[in-house]
């Protein structure tokens, strides 16, 4: 059993807004290999932050497109893990609760979750390269990238690369429920990932009780209220039995 303090455990029964942020650590324990960690097989020569950039995609849109298509098959293969399972249930238990994730597998969803915001966008979906409109469906010639059925351009993965800014609705959602929580966790993020990591310390300073899960040490951890370290995937079950079992 993790020992977590009863003062928390008190708190987070008695919160009625909760958020969660979490980042890549989660998606890592369903056995989806961080983004900077390196590439395996045909892409072992490559570095990820030199494909996934517009200017990558303009330079060989091919390339980047069979890259990615990699990377959704290691997503489709992967399971939601319990630490997915028990932030469903805290959405269960809480009476206004928000997820934000910066990963981009579509696992929270699979697991259930349902009020999430995406900040990263999400490596499943489709859209134009030219005026990010989802797509959904699409003729198939053989031809890679595919071509955006209602204007001719490349389509393109749904995600956030280098250089381009967060979808500007998300991430208003997300710091209006960061500001607006009572307690905030952070979850399986390096929180050094802006702005994304500006969450956590919005939160702090709107009063809300700030919460780390990680197994690492991080640039938040000496600031939050509660450093839990170990993976999310054994404590946050564990909390969710702590914090409920007489429900």
């Amino acid at each position: 059993m993790f020992d977590i303090p009863r003062k928390l455990i008190h708190g987070i029964k008695n919160a009625a807004k909760i958020t969660v942020l979490t980042g890549a650590g989660v998606s890592a324990e369903s056995g989806i290999p961080t983004f900077r960690v390196a590439q395996t097989g045909l892409w072992a020569k490559y570095d990820p932050s030199d494909l996934a950039t517009l200017e990558a995609f303009r330079r060989n849109p091919r390339l980047v497109w069979n890259w990615y298509e990699w990377r959704r098959g290691l997503v489709r293969e992967s399971m939601p893990n319990p630490a997915h399972t028990a932030i469903v249930e805290f959405e269960k238990k809480v009476n206004i609760f928000t997820l934000i994730t910066q990963n981009v597998d579509g696992l929270h969803a699979k697991a259930g979750s349902q009020n999430i915001i995406e900040l990263h966008g999400n490596i499943l979906r489709t859209k134009c390269s030219e005026n990010s409109r989802i797509v959904s469906s699409w003729v198939d010639k053989e031809e890679e990238p595919p071509r955006c059925p209602n204007c001719g351009a490349y389509l393109r993965p749904d995600v956030v690369w280098f250089g381009e800014g967060l979808p500007h609705d998300a991430l208003e959602l997300a710091v209006e429920a960061s500001q607006d929580s009572e307690i905030f966790f952070s979850v399986g993020t390096s929180s050094i990932v802006q702005p994304a990591a500006s969450l956590a310390v919005q939160a702090l300073q709107s009063g809300a009780l700030v919460v780390e899960v990680n197994p690492d040490e991080t640039p938040l951890t000496q600031y939050a209220n509660y450093a839990l370290t170990g993976l999310a995937g054994k404590i946050l079950p564990e909390l969710v039995q702590q914090v409920w079992k007489e429900d």
